[in-house]
């Protein structure tokens, strides 16, 4: 075969099954190593401030619908009668750690601060009244302050530990 001056031939070197193979182990180990020290705790807890949420606000449509009061059940309450259930990861927890200290303002719960629940089943009503309660959440560096008053507005605070106070959510 006659090669013309603008197209000459290269030869080409081809990758190995063995550098293919080590190539790929490496990648696996960063990969591994990466996801190891990814934190997904402030995830996890923006996933359960919103499972808290829209529990909270099916309940009130729900209860206004069905014209009668309707539970929503936090933590150790949720498996008790019948109610919408508040899933959370495992990874988050009931209760506010010692090393955080409470949101301004905020008188000591006893319960709440203990045990993370203050009332572990709201009752909301149709006319879009509640028991005023509070709930702390935690991943074991940043919390969430979660307060519904008697009218039904839910405020959720949450620790940041990188600023060290408590900011509005």
């Amino acid at each position: 075969m006659r090669t013309t001056p603008g197209c000459r031939r290269s030869a080409q070197r081809g990758s190995s099954l063995l550098e293919v193979t080590l190539a790929m182990a490496m990648a696996a180990i960063l990969l591994a190593v990466g996801t190891a020290l990814w934190d997904t705790g402030p995830v996890d807890l923006l996933a359960a401030q919103a499972e808290i949420r829209s529990s909270v606000e099916e309940a009130f449509i729900l209860a206004r619908a069905r014209g009668t009061d309707v539970k929503v059940a936090l933590g150790a309450a949720s498996g008790i009668g019948e109610h919408l259930p508040v899933q959370l990861s495992r990874r988050v927890k009931w209760g506010k750690p010692a090393h955080i200290p409470l949101p301004p303002g905020m008188d000591a719960p006893v319960v709440a601060s203990r045990t993370g629940e203050a009332h572990p089943v709201i009752t909301v009503t149709p006319r879009h009244t509640t028991l005023a309660s509070a709930w702390f959440l935690n991943n074991g560096k940043e919390a969430l302050c979660m307060r519904l008053s008697g009218n039904g507005h839910l405020q959720v605070l949450r620790w940041r530990q990188d600023r060290l106070k408590w900011t509005r959510v």
